[in-house]
Protein backbone atom coordinates (compact mmCIF):
# COMPACT_ATOMS: atom_id res chain seq x y z
CA UNK A 1 0.00 0.00 0.00
CA UNK A 2 1.51 3.69 -0.86
CA UNK A 3 2.05 5.64 1.91
CA UNK A 4 0.21 8.82 1.50
CA UNK A 5 1.20 10.63 4.64
CA UNK A 6 4.79 11.72 4.72
CA UNK A 7 6.73 13.58 7.74
CA UNK A 8 10.09 16.23 7.12
CA UNK A 9 12.29 14.25 9.02
CA UNK A 10 14.88 16.65 9.18
CA UNK A 11 16.78 14.60 11.54
CA UNK A 12 16.87 11.89 8.68
CA UNK A 13 17.33 13.84 5.86
CA UNK A 14 20.23 12.01 4.40
CA UNK A 15 22.48 13.09 2.12
CA UNK A 16 22.22 16.23 0.41
CA UNK A 17 22.50 16.85 -3.46
CA UNK A 18 24.93 19.62 -3.58
CA UNK A 19 25.01 22.23 -6.41
CA UNK A 20 25.52 26.31 -7.31
CA UNK A 21 23.46 28.96 -8.79
CA UNK A 22 24.13 29.52 -12.82
CA UNK A 23 27.18 31.31 -12.94
CA UNK A 24 24.78 34.34 -14.87
CA UNK A 25 22.51 34.47 -12.23
CA UNK A 26 25.52 35.06 -9.28
CA UNK A 27 25.79 38.46 -8.14
CA UNK A 28 28.15 38.14 -5.02
CA UNK A 29 29.74 35.67 -3.22
CA UNK A 30 30.47 31.63 -3.27
CA UNK A 31 27.21 30.15 -3.07
CA UNK A 32 26.75 26.33 -1.99
CA UNK A 33 23.17 24.94 -2.27
CA UNK A 34 22.31 21.55 -0.91
CA UNK A 35 19.00 19.82 -1.15
CA UNK A 36 17.60 16.85 0.18
CA UNK A 37 14.02 16.15 -1.57
CA UNK A 38 11.22 14.15 0.81
CA UNK A 39 8.39 13.71 -1.73
CA UNK A 40 6.96 14.10 -4.98
CA UNK A 41 4.05 13.00 -7.19
CA UNK A 42 4.41 10.17 -9.65
CA UNK A 43 5.07 12.34 -12.91
CA UNK A 44 7.32 14.71 -10.72
CA UNK A 45 4.61 18.35 -11.61
CA UNK A 46 4.41 18.77 -7.60
CA UNK A 47 7.47 18.27 -5.65
CA UNK A 48 8.91 18.88 -2.00
CA UNK A 49 12.02 19.10 0.29
CA UNK A 50 14.54 20.89 2.21
CA UNK A 51 16.92 23.56 0.77
CA UNK A 52 19.84 25.05 2.24
CA UNK A 53 21.91 28.18 0.78
CA UNK A 54 25.15 29.56 2.22
CA UNK A 55 25.82 33.37 2.38
CA UNK A 56 25.58 35.44 -1.18
CA UNK A 57 23.33 37.09 -3.88
CA UNK A 58 21.72 35.80 -6.78
CA UNK A 59 18.92 36.42 -8.70
CA UNK A 60 15.71 34.63 -8.25
CA UNK A 61 13.65 33.71 -11.52
CA UNK A 62 10.14 31.14 -11.04
CA UNK A 63 9.58 31.04 -14.57
CA UNK A 64 6.47 29.03 -14.79
CA UNK A 65 6.80 27.37 -11.19
CA UNK A 66 4.96 28.13 -8.01
CA UNK A 67 6.95 28.18 -4.40
CA UNK A 68 6.02 27.79 -1.28
CA UNK A 69 8.93 28.39 1.65
CA UNK A 70 8.48 28.03 5.09
CA UNK A 71 11.88 29.25 6.97
CA UNK A 72 13.38 26.77 8.95
CA UNK A 73 16.67 29.13 10.05
CA UNK A 74 18.75 31.67 8.66
CA UNK A 75 18.04 35.16 7.13
CA UNK A 76 17.64 35.91 3.78
CA UNK A 77 16.19 39.56 2.17
CA UNK A 78 14.23 39.15 -1.13
CA UNK A 79 13.58 41.96 -3.56
CA UNK A 80 11.17 41.17 -6.15
CA UNK A 81 11.53 43.13 -9.12
CA UNK A 82 10.59 46.85 -8.95
CA UNK A 83 9.25 46.11 -5.20
CA UNK A 84 10.68 46.75 -1.39
CA UNK A 85 13.04 44.20 0.04
CA UNK A 86 11.23 42.02 3.01
CA UNK A 87 13.57 39.89 5.36
CA UNK A 88 12.43 36.43 6.23
CA UNK A 89 13.87 34.43 8.70
CA UNK A 90 12.93 31.35 11.06
CA UNK A 91 9.38 31.14 11.08
CA UNK A 92 8.22 33.22 7.98
CA UNK A 93 6.75 31.94 5.23
CA UNK A 94 6.09 32.91 1.68
CA UNK A 95 5.13 31.92 -1.86
CA UNK A 96 7.02 33.24 -4.92
CA UNK A 97 4.21 32.75 -7.72
CA UNK A 98 5.01 32.22 -11.42
CA UNK A 99 6.55 35.14 -12.92
CA UNK A 100 8.24 35.78 -10.14
CA UNK A 101 11.82 37.45 -10.48
CA UNK A 102 13.84 39.23 -8.28
CA UNK A 103 17.13 38.80 -6.20
CA UNK A 104 17.49 36.12 -3.28
CA UNK A 105 20.11 37.61 -0.59
CA UNK A 106 21.15 34.93 1.93
CA UNK A 107 22.76 37.19 5.04
CA UNK A 108 23.06 34.32 7.31
CA UNK A 109 22.60 30.82 5.74
CA UNK A 110 19.04 29.72 5.21
CA UNK A 111 17.47 26.55 5.41
CA UNK A 112 13.84 25.97 4.49
CA UNK A 113 11.24 23.75 3.24
CA UNK A 114 9.70 24.20 -0.16
CA UNK A 115 6.65 22.65 -2.61
CA UNK A 116 7.01 23.33 -5.73
CA UNK A 117 3.65 22.97 -8.79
Amino acid sequence: MTKLLVQFKLDQLGEPRESRPPADRVIEGDIICRTWDVDSDKDGAVRAGVFESTPGTNRSIKGETWEYCAILSGVAELTEDGQEPIIVKAGDHFVMKPGYKGRWRTIETVRKIWVVA
